[in-house]
């Protein structure tokens, strides 16, 4: 089955309330390497802070904005992709994750449409 990890950073305003060391780049690399290794990564990639937000409301007028919800506590830095037997070797997978330790993993399971 397949999961998105969605790893999610503090925003910066909120650097107080982090560890006191954030993951290096090395360990990144090294729990990239483990789910490459293991065969179960499809994907993955780091996210810009950046984003621009769209909505469509009732009268069809696109809304665009920069940057995410003012009220988001926390910012999308990456994901991985990743196809394991079950929930509970996403969420392992989703715990060995350097981004856990200093934010949160979200483990969303990927819902798959029959193709017509």
């Amino acid at each position: 089955m397949k999961y998105l990890l969605l790893l999610n950073t503090p925003s910066p305003d909120l650097t107080d309330e982090l560890p006191a060391e954030a993951p290096t780049e090395e360990e990144f690399w090294a729990f990239d390497k483990a789910v490459t290794d293991a065969g179960v990564k499809l994907d993955g990639n780091a996210l810009d802070e950046n984003a621009t937000t769209v909505r469509v409301r009732v009268n069809g007028e696109r809304v665009v904005t920069d940057g995410p919800f003012a009220e988001t506590r926390e910012i999308v830095g990456g994901y991985y992709l990743i196809d394991v037997p079950d929930l509970d070797a996403a969420l392992d997978w989703a715990a060995r994750c350097p981004g856990a330790r200093y934010g949160t993993v979200e483990v969303r399971p990927i819902w798959e449409f029959p193709q017509p």
